[in-house]
């Protein structure tokens, strides 16, 4: 291959040893590249043994100038351009490229890539599956479980990849033949330091769009995305009103309680699926599989039927049903890690909710997050290092019903006797779990095991 050729006796240099970090040094190393591995934090202990063993260099606890010695740095997924090896690099003139553009040129398959604020994880599980289950080779990963990098060399039918923001920042060279954006709501504002910053960012995907590509998105951001620069797109809109019967696009028909999409592959009016058929919680989730099997009407890749989307089950702790007790229904949404995520949340589920909300912020405004608390909650329990200035925009908002809570336990406790028969009690923190949990998994499951020791006090 040219390109292996051209990484031979290289010296490559990655930044960032984490799930994508250690992939990148793998592949680098496997195309004949000279690799240097340089962490910030400490290096977990499997990637340390498995470099020594592989003969990668590696550093942890900071990025020193070892990291400079380099033909080329490969950033992955996480790493900020302000970081300062990273401006060190630039002043020297040193190549620095993106995880998704030294991965690409190794990628074989039709490449699908989902990314939005919010349902960007199910969006891409559920195409990837509903693909898998109609007997395609597919490859699902990106910002989930497989690193993009894990797919390189490989002969695929399909790639399906969710991508962050601050892997789009990166993306000069990088295609897809499809781009996905599930919808756009302030996130990660801390790490981009605007909110135009992080649009651009995944506005960026639809640039990657090859000739004649097809994008989906939100018709009400269709302006932020600066979706009609890219003219030789076919574009379909998400609505949830039929604007046009002949305009292009996927339209969710509430009195018919269908799905359904207009053009592409497909030609005409073609059902995708009916909402009762679709076993997941929110109004939200039927726009994330109008999206997925949209995206297979467009490639007439076969035929979404209701055993088939029916028989998905979503990644855990987005909108799960974490158990019921005495008429009180409990959902684990730990995945909502912004205020978006939690309003979507909190608005899509019906009946009124008794609110877990906290942890660490990411420089977001609280202001539409109480607005929705008092439209929707009876109460909202309070913990983590937020919990202050969440409780301040909550009394801003005119919201009196809510308490602080010290750590999970008490703040589940505490909602179970706030709440009601029919009330739902929503563990949506609309902020990280890094304060208390080193994930939103640990957070999640740790809420469902508080959940089920309830549900058995209650017999």
């Amino acid at each position: 291959m040219t390109e292996k050729l051209e990484l031979a006796g290289k010296k490559i240099t990655v930044i960032g040893a984490g799930v994508s970090g250690r992939a990148l040094a793998e592949l680098a190393l496997s195309m004949g590249a000279r690799v240097f591995v340089s962490e910030a934090k400490k290096l977990a202990e499997e990637n340390a043994k498995a470099f020594t063993a592989a003969g990668i260099d590696w550093e942890d606890g900071g990025n020193t100038d070892r990291a400079l010695d380099a033909d080329e740095i490969v950033v992955s997924s996480g790493i900020s351009p302000k970081a300062p090896i990273l401006v060190q690099a630039a002043e020297r003139g040193i190549k620095i490229t993106g995880e998704l553009d030294f991965v690409y040129p190794y990628l074989s398959g039709v490449v699908i890539a989902v990314t939005g604020s919010n349902g960007k994880t199910t969006t891409t599980s559920m195409t990837g599956y509903f693909l898998e289950r109609l007997g395609y080779s597919v490859m699902t990963g990106g910002n989930i479980g497989n690193a993009v990098a894990y797919a390189a060399n490989k002969e695929y039918d399909f790639i399906v990849l969710e991508l962050s923001s601050f892997q789009l920042y990166w993306a000069k060279e990088f295609i897809c033949d499809i781009a996905i954006i599930t919808n756009l709501a302030p996130d990660h504002i801390d790490w981009h330091g605007s909110y135009e910053n992080y649009v651009a960012a995944k506005a960026n995907l639809v640039n990657c769009l090859a000739p004649g590509g097809s994008v989906i998105y939100q018709a009400r951001d269709e302006e932020a995305l600066n979706i009609n620069t890219k003219e030789d797109a076919l574009k379909f809109p998400l609505l949830w009103h039929e604007d046009d019967p002949h305009r292009r696009g996927i339209y969710l028909d509430k009195k018919v309680g269908a799905a359904w999409i207009n053009g592409g592959g497909c030609r005409m009016k073609h059902r995708l699926f009916f909402f009762d058929d679709l076993k997941l919680l929110g109004s939200h989730n039927i726009e994330n599989a109008a999206m997925a099997a949209g995206t297979l009407a467009l490639f007439n890749a076969g035929e979404v039927s209701p055993e088939l989307i029916s028989s998905y089950v979503p990644p855990k702790h987005r909108c799960a049903m974490a158990g019921k007790a005495r008429g009180v229904t409990f959902v684990d949404d730990s995945k909502g890690t912004n205020v978006a995520a939690t309003v979507t949340a909190m608005t899509s589920l019906p009946g009124t909710k008794v609110m877990i909300l906290g942890g660490q912020g990411k420089g977001e405004d609280y202001a539409p997050l109480a607005e929705a608390v008092r439209e929707n909650a009876r109460a909202a329990v309070i913990l983590g290092s937020e919990k202050e200035k969440i409780a301040a925009a909550l009394s801003a908002a005119g919201v009196e019903s809510y308490t602080l809570a010290a750590d999970m336990e008490e703040a589940v406790r505490k909602a179970w006797k706030l709440a009601e028969e029919g009330d739902t009690i929503l563990l949506s923190p609309a902020c990280t779990s890094w304060d208390m949990y080193p994930s939103y998994n640990v957070r999640g499951e740790h809420f469902c095991k508080i959940v089920n020791e309830i549900i058995a006090a209650e017999g």
